[in-house]
Formats: C-alpha cells, structure tokens, sequence
C-alpha cells in the first residue's frame, strides 16, 4: 500500500525536512511525499484505487501508535492500495475536506506546526509499518 503525505508549503531543507526524510528512507512500503502551494493548486488525484484519504486536523482522533498500525494493517488487509495523509495550511481543512475524509487524525490537543507534523507523521508511518512487520524498534509498554 502507497503511504502518501500531501502538504500545503514548502519544508524545503530544514530541520524538518531532514527528520521527513530520515524516517521516508526507514519506511519499507512504497512512500511518496508532495508538496502543494500555501493556496491554490490541486490535491493530486490517487495513483492507485481503492484509496483511503486522512486528514490531519485538530478535530480528529487521537490513536496509539498502536491502534494507528492496526488501521493501516487493516485497511492493507482490505486492499487499499493508496494511504493518503493530507496536511492543511495555516487555516487547516474546510468543511467539505474534512466531511469527504474517511479518517480525521490529530497528534494530540496541543497544536502542532505544520512542518513538524509532517516530520512526526513520517516518524509514525515508520512505527506503524514497523510493528506490522513484528520489528523491535517500537516497544509497547
């Protein structure tokens, strides 16, 4: 399953970028990462169907890293074969994004920026793929 994270700006090289792609190349599934304008520009439309798309928003759920594996294991599982993880700008995702979405997703209550959540979700696309595959690195407690 593709694991696609499309971003509103530019992260360009920074601290942030780097950490992007430090977890990207740990990722064993196919992984891709696009970049759209501030505003304007178009969401890209999915490579592959059947696709599952997640917004990152602070009205979605928080999961364990756990439970956020069991999802994509599933959705695997059920033949999607395009994950795609939206970022917003700024003012985030209206209405009708997020009404379309088949997952709202936030990393806790606190608000995070932009790039960082960008950075901490390819961190956790990693993990997630990791205990799928029974790896050490992510230990429950």
């Amino acid at each position: 399953m593709l694991l696609h994270i499309i971003a509103r700006g530019k992260i360009a090289r920074s601290p942030e970028g780097e950490l992007l792609d430090r977890y990207a190349k740990r990722i064993t599934w196919p992984f891709r990462h696009s970049e759209l304008p501030d505003v304007g520009g178009k969401v890209p439309p999915p490579t592959q169907t059947p696709v599952r798309e997640v917004l990152l928003d602070e009205r979605g759920k928080a999961m364990s890293s756990e439970e956020f594996a069991a999802l994509l294991g599933r959705w695997r599982d059920e033949g999607v074969r395009e994950c795609r993880f939206l970022i917003g700008a700024a003012d985030g995702h209206g209405d009708e994004a997020r009404a379309r979405a088949d997952r709202l997703l936030c990393f806790g209550r606190m608000t995070w920026p932009h790039l960082m959540a960008r950075a901490m979700l390819a961190e956790q696309l990693w993990r997630a793929t990791a205990i799928l595959a029974g790896h050490p690195y992510h230990r429950s407690g």
